[in-house]
């Protein structure tokens, strides 16, 4: 299973990098939305947290490790409010490592022994947690790639 704790290790660093963006960013720039998008940086950071949770805990058939308000606020297909207060860039600045160690600690205790299949919206069928796993990664990738693209269209905002 060397492929699935490099995929953990990526999905980590690629954590860390959001957890920097997080603390370095000021709040007013987290939730402002640039001309022609409809995201900010904020939404993206706690939606991958929550899909994380939802692709491998939920459709994993295990109770999720975070409050299923985050997860209405930032499930697949909704929009960023505007808002945010302290306790949610604090709570969600604590869950982007944590969510990801607790994952590999799960996967190694064997706790996902069922999954519910499931097509994204990439046209990937994941099939068991693995596929999950791997998956989150790319996921976890545009997200990141959609952050950067938000950082540079708000810093020619502002120029």
């Amino acid at each position: 299973m060397e492929a699935l704790e490099n995929a953990f290790n990526i999905s980590l660093q690629n954590r860390k990098i959001l957890h920097k963006f997080l603390k370095d960013t000021p709040r007013d720039l987290l939730l402002r939305i640039p001309n022609g998008y409809r995201n900010n940086i904020w939404w993206n950071m706690a939606h991958v947290v929550v899909t994380q949770q939802l692709l491998i805990y939920k459709l994993g058939g295990q109770p999720m490790r975070v409050d299923s308000a985050i997860v209405e606020k930032f499930q697949k297909g909704t929009v960023p409010d505007g808002t945010a207060t302290e306790a949610e860039i604090n709570e969600i600045t604590d869950l982007l490592l944590a969510t990801v160690e607790w994952a590999q600690q799960d996967y190694a205790k064997g706790i996902f022994t069922a999954y519910q299949e499931y097509t994204t919206s990439a046209n990937v069928t994941l099939k068991k947690v693995e596929d999950a796993i791997l998956f989150n990664v790319f996921h976890e990738g545009i997200h990141l790639g959609t952050i950067l693209s938000l950082q540079k269209a708000l810093k020619l905002a502002e120029a």
